[in-house]
């Protein structure tokens, strides 16, 4: 028994830190979390048992909380599938043995290492602004005075949208690894039976690439569900104009933070963990109709 331990005993102490911070810092609060959930809590006063209180209030009372959802739910179905898109299109550029092609990678993946900063935020508010640098462009060049994109309820969503496709960086890195594993030998084949670049993609490029475009979905949709700092940075932590980029995550922050409802921002943070759960498990239900993989023969 000594020996045994003698000799794991450095195992064990390497994995310390790590236990240490998994107990402290991950699986307690979030045990905390569902605890606070249950309570009435503003941070100020003991939590008091409150049942089913939280959870019947946001899915019956709460019309804040679906329009947050319904804000959510368009920032999702727009931005994951045109990020995806884009980086998919420059992955394909990018797959070629041509002068300078790394420094052109790396240039591509910097705005995913800066898009979800302060400071591009920031920059992004700025660009879209009333007077920004896109409104100046409209005029120099169409003769066009543009509104203020961030401050237009019909347009700021739209502006984070474009913010999360700029930060392509990092499916395009997937993507390009993916395409990489892909045998040349098949595009030379298609190419000598008269197939063109449009039928060797849907045919060759799609189906075998379709495991990564899976991760990146799902991987992409996650984040995409817990976008928080855009939102809050670019509406100035309100969701404004007249709630138009509320995504659930800063609703929750307001909640917690702004209202104090600590309790109830707990009940939220586990129901979009639901939610998030409830469209992962559809992607992988559906991935067996249109994902490929080589060593399963299908």
């Amino acid at each position: 028994m000594a020996r045994s331990w003698r000799r794991n005993g450095a195992g064990y102490l390497f994995l310390t830190p790590w236990l240490i911070g998994f107990f402290g810092l991950t699986l307690g609060p979030t045990l905390a979390s569902l605890y606070l959930s249950f309570t009435d809590y503003d941070l100020l006063t003991p939590p008091r048992w409150a049942g089913l209180k939280n959870y019947e209030y946001a899915f019956f009372q709460d019309e804040r909380l679906r329009h947050a959802l319904w804000v959510t739910f368009q920032y999702v179905i727009w931005a994951v599938p045109l990020k995806l898109a884009v980086a998919l299109a420059l992955a394909m550029a990018l797959d070629r043995s041509v002068r300078g092609v790394g420094l052109y990678r790396a240039a591509f993946y910097l705005p995913s290492l800066l898009g979800a900063s302060v400071a591009i935020a920031l920059l992004w508010r700025l660009i879209f602004g009333a007077d920004g640098l896109v409104n100046h462009l409209l005029f120099v060049i169409l003769g066009i005075k543009g509104p203020g994109w961030v401050t237009h309820p019909d347009y700021a969503l739209w502006t984070l949208i474009a913010l999360a496709v700029w930060q392509f960086g990092s499916p395009m890195i997937i993507f390009l690894a993916g395409l990489r594993q892909i045998p040349q030998d098949l595009y030379e084949a298609a190419s000598m039976d008269g197939a063109g670049p449009p039928r060797q993609f849907f045919r060759i490029t799609l189906p075998l690439l379709a495991p990564v475009i899976f991760f990146n979905l799902v991987f992409q949709t996650i984040e995409a569900f817990k976008a928080f700092t855009q939102a809050f940075i670019v509406s100035g932590g309100k969701g404004g104009p007249v709630d138009s980029t509320l995504f659930y995550s800063l609703y929750l922050y307001i909640e917690a933070f702004e209202n104090f409802r600590m309790g109830y921002a707990s009940a939220l943070a586990w129901l979009l963990l639901v939610i998030i759960g409830v469209f992962t498990a559809i992607a992988f239900l559906t991935s067996r109709y249109w994902v490929y993989y080589e060593d399963e023969g299908r």
